[in-house]
């Protein structure tokens, strides 16, 4: 009987997905990729909200265009009122729309856009970046119950389960910082 055991080749995906806990390496590059992805998307939700880039913030009804305008936050808009105020139906309306426009739900909701935005594009402190993350998409969708075109989900409940299958996975550990001595070395970094 042979036992000799040969180091798994390049190419060989069986033995390179079971040496990196049943991923392949193209695996971690497209989940690496979809971490960016998501946050940049909730990067660009900041920076839209806090400048009125034009695109979800700052037109007005006609589609006009009002960049860095009266819509910016920088410039003393709230983020959260327009949503919170038409945005809501369904059993928490009423609640939703006592908040729209809050001081502290401003602060709450753009220091989480920009901190689970910057954690998730960099790959540091990804688990508290998806739990954030999906907290925060999960509480944007009972905004509007049900959903428009579904029961029951919509994509922000997507989005949620997205954020959690990319903490499980360590997305951070892959063109991230999930991997850096500091980030290993703390587990609330990870």
């Amino acid at each position: 009987m042979n036992t000799t055991h040969r180091a798994p080749r390049q190419d060989d995906g069986a033995a390179v997905a079971a040496a990196s806990g049943g991923l392949t390496e193209n695996a971690h590059r497209a989940i690496a990729v979809l971490r960016i992805a998501f946050g940049l998307t909730f990067l660009w939700a900041f920076f839209d909200k806090l400048l009125a880039l034009g695109f979800s913030t700052g037109r007005d009804q006609e589609g006009v265009v009002d960049r860095f305008g009266d819509a910016a936050w920088i410039n003393g808009a709230s983020p959260t009122e327009g949503f919170l105020t038409y945005g809501a139906d369904g059993p928490f309306k009423e609640f939703y729309n006592s908040i729209a426009g809050a001081a502290w739900a401003d602060w709450l909701f753009m220091i989480g856009l920009l901190g689970i935005g910057v954690a998730l594009t960099f790959g540091v402190a990804v688990k508290i970046a998806a739990a954030s993350g999906a907290l925060l998409y999960v509480l944007m969708w009972t905004v509007a119950l049900p959903p428009a075109n579904n029961p029951i989900l919509d994509d922000h409940l997507l989005g949620a389960l997205t954020l959690v299958v990319l903490a499980l996975v360590h997305a951070g550990n892959t063109w991230g910082l999930g991997n850096a001595p500091v980030v290993r070395d703390h587990e609330i970094l990870r």
